[in-house]
């Protein structure tokens, strides 16, 4: 009795819920059949498809440049109100926006294809050569394309300069030698159409830049490292390369041919505790992973000879011959470093560590040069893109009358070297000389802005 019960409720339960089904469905096509033939549809319909229109003909900017100048009219603010009527929609019929437009999008489009060029060049010069190095240790594919996605915002941190440069040069040198700048002029529109969208397009570069030389490149770099160090404890042979030497402080490791974890022809230098020089030699050797902590790798030296020069007399000297030898490599003596480099900083970090060291030590200058050096590097680099966007536009007009493209991509190229040259040379200075790092890392944008000026100068008096 129970069951037919609890049979029957199941039944009557089943039964609403089908009912309810079939009247959510009646009542759901009632109201797409009344909404697909009602007027409020139609009406939203006509809105969205006038605006639509209106994006189209460019006449979002004109109608609130012309808002903006009613209102000043009523206020009583007729400067104003005369500076935003013509904003975008001159009296004549031209439209402003349009050229501005059309100017955005060909110096985009120049300098997308600038960066790619120099991108792949970079990619190609530092990345895939390590990554072929690391793909001959049989290293996983996956781990060497992360290991690579770590290394990239290096490479987009140093090709977006040069590419606002390139590209900058190419697309205005093409629009003077198209005589596309000799109509604009015409048209009344003047050289200030052309330099806005420039500085606008330049500004923005450096910004993006920026953000990649300070936030994801330290976070690449650290990422680089750990995981590095992570693919070196587990396939050692990584990190060993047949015909090299590897040097630490104190040490040095001469190693021979290396077939996959053999290695022939071993030759380690090193000291003592008591400061002895010690000499090991192996004919052969293998590498195996290690599971203390801090050692990276071990060495199994078979048939070794370790010779031993007393400190005090180089003729008096040890020689010990064994069987089989464990040589244990620190990861400290790989990595050489325990602290993070000022490349892995941002430049909070950097300022609020060259605070810490003038406080603690201000004598120590090389440290300190250290850090100013690449905390205005993070600026200078980055913001290179401004400068370059101010120089480009008085060189393509000037020299870009004829076959502005290649005379642009020539001209570029030039001024990149130098402008890397002096970054390095710069750097270098920096770090030996003790020279403050704000006139070496600014000095290479200076000079870009005071030819910017110049140039201008000339083009003003043409």
């Amino acid at each position: 009795m129970q069951e037919n019960f609890f049979e029957a409720l199941k039944k009557r339960f089943l039964s609403l819920c089908r009912n309810a089904y079939r009247k959510y469905e009646a009542s759901r096509f009632f109201i797409r059949s009344r909404w697909k033939n009602s007027l409020v549809r139609k009406t939203v319909r006509k809105y969205l498809l006038l605006l639509l229109a209106k994006w189209r003909a460019f006449n979002f900017l004109n109608d609130g440049s012309r808002l903006i100048s009613k209102v000043c009219y009523r206020f009583k603010k007729d400067r104003a109100g005369d500076f935003f009527k013509n904003a975008m929609q001159l009296d004549g019929g031209l439209n402003r926006f349009v050229m501005l437009r059309y100017i955005f999008r060909e110096l985009f489009l120049y300098f997308a294809v600038a960066f790619l060029f120099f991108f792949m060049i970079f990619f190609c010069n530092q990345i895939l050569l390590i990554a072929q190095e690391v793909l001959k240790k049989r290293v996983p594919l996956w781990d060497v394309l992360v290991l690579i996605s770590y290394a990239l915002p290096m490479i987009i941190a140093q090709s977006a300069p040069y590419a606002t440069l390139v590209g900058f040069l190419m697309c205005l040198g093409r629009l003077a030698s198209d005589n596309e700048v000799m109509i604009i002029r015409a048209s009344g529109l003047g050289y200030r159409v052309i330099l806005v969208p420039v500085i606008t397009l330049g500004v923005t570069i450096s910004l993006c830049s920026f953000f990649v030389n300070d936030y994801l490149l330290p976070l690449g770099t650290l990422k680089y490292n750990d995981l590095k160090k992570s693919i070196i404890a587990s396939n050692p042979a990584v990190e060993l390369q047949s015909n090299s030497i590897k040097r630490t402080n104190d040490k040095t490791l001469v190693i021979g041919v290396v077939d996959k974890t053999q290695v022939s022809d071993i030759l380690f230098f090193d000291t003592d505790e008591e400061g002895n020089e010690r000499l090991i030699i192996a004919e052969k050797s293998d590498v195996k992973k290690s599971k203390d902590s801090g050692v990276i790798m071990r060495l199994e030296m078979e048939n070794p000879t370790v010779i031993t020069f007393h400190k005090n007399n180089k003729n008096d000297y040890d020689i010990l011959h064994a069987d089989k030898l464990d040589l244990n490599v620190f990861e400290s003596s790989v990595f050489e470093r325990t602290q993070i480099n000022p490349n892995e900083m941002t430049s909070y970090d950097l300022y609020k560590k060259i605070q810490a060291i003038e406080e603690i030590n201000s004598e120590n200058t090389r440290q300190l040069n250290r850090y100013r050096t690449e905390f205005n590097k993070k600026f200078s680099l980055p913001f290179g893109s401004f400068f370059f966007a101010l120089l480009s536009l008085p060189l393509a007009f000037l020299f870009g009358r004829h076959n502005g493209q290649t005379i642009g991509l020539i001209i570029g190229i030039f001024i990149a070297v130098f402008y890397w040259a002096a970054m390095i040379i710069g750097q270098m200075f920096s770090n030996r000389s003790g020279i403050n790092g704000f006139f070496t890392m600014w000095a290479p944008n200076t000079a870009v802005g005071l030819a910017a000026i110049f140039f201008y100068i000339r083009l003003a008096r043409k």
